[in-house]
């Protein structure tokens, strides 16, 4: 697979995952993209789903939360023209081919597959067949269904790029696993980025500090936005804090220089060839 020709331009991709911590409100959805694009997201990814088609009734309290939180197909118009209003990048993890094709049919630039689909290869050939980048998580997967899913983007030449990820509600530091990204980077020819689930911007940042140059994290309005999500989501102001600190690892790595660097010219005089 060649470099992602989407992915490969990104610098530093903070995406702000409101997913559904709108809470099945058009109007919190549009507050959320407010903050995000307040506070430096370079996007906004939302879930788009079919309640019925995304999970059996039987498991009622699960069915009953996201039955709450769905969103009409309409709604997510509204969305998608707020964010072409606010010039913040919209898109959306969808869980049916109904809500593939809206989300195509409104133009998204992209789409998301979550850990939970990585094996469900009707949801993903239906997403391949816009053609359009897509960002897939690795939570909980395998290394042979990586394997796969990659191999199948790279016979289809559609850009792809990889999210390390552990699907743990909230996760801890030392459960993270980061030497995951490098692993990845060096066995996978695509873009590798983090899906945070830990309550803090500590984790990404370092994840970023080893080559994830995408990095998606849930986004709540406040602390006392009570929204499904709250415990694996940051405000606008860790939000904030998060891209400050992205920009200033890459001034800090800088790029490799020897010899006498600008800011030691000052002590040139002290450099010795011989005993005196």
């Amino acid at each position: 697979m060649v470099k992602n020709n989407f992915f490969k331009k990104l610098n530093n991709f903070i995406i702000a995952e409101a997913g559904i911590n709108h809470n099945g409100k058009i109007k919190t959805a549009l507050r959320l993209i407010d903050v995000a694009k307040k506070n430096g997201a370079s996007a906004i990814k939302f879930q788009t789903y079919i309640t019925e088609k995304r999970i059996k009734k039987k498991y009622r309290k699960i069915f009953d939360i996201l039955k709450k939180c769905e969103l009409k197909f309409e709604e997510f118009k509204i969305i998608s023209d707020y964010c072409k209003h606010k010039k913040i990048n919209f898109f959306s993890t969808p869980f049916d081919r109904e809500s593939v094709n809206f989300l195509d049919s409104i133009n998204v630039k992209l789409f998301k597959i979550a850990s939970f689909d990585i094996g469900n290869y009707e949801l993903i050939n239906e997403v391949l067949k816009t053609k359009k980048p897509t960002i897939i998580s690795t939570g909980m997967a395998s290394l042979k269904e990586i394997d796969k899913v990659y191999k199948i983007y790279k016979k289809n030449k559609v850009d792809l790029a990889l999210l390390h990820c552990v699907s743990s509600y909230p996760n801890t530091d030392s459960s993270s696993y980061l030497s995951n990204i490098n692993f990845l980077k060096n066995r996978f020819d695509c873009e590798i980025g983090i899906s945070d689930h830990t309550n803090d911007i500590k984790i990404p940042i370092y994840g970023n500090l080893i080559g994830a140059n995408i990095i998606e994290k849930h986004l709540k309005i406040s602390e006392n936005h009570k929204c499904v999500d709250a415990p694996v989501s940051i405000t606008g102001k860790q939000l904030y804090a998060l891209k400050l600190e992205t920009e200033n690892i890459k001034k800090i790595l800088n790029v490799a220089s020897f010899g006498t660097r600008k800011v030691e010219k000052g002590s040139r005089i002290f450099k010795r060839n011989k005993i005196l």
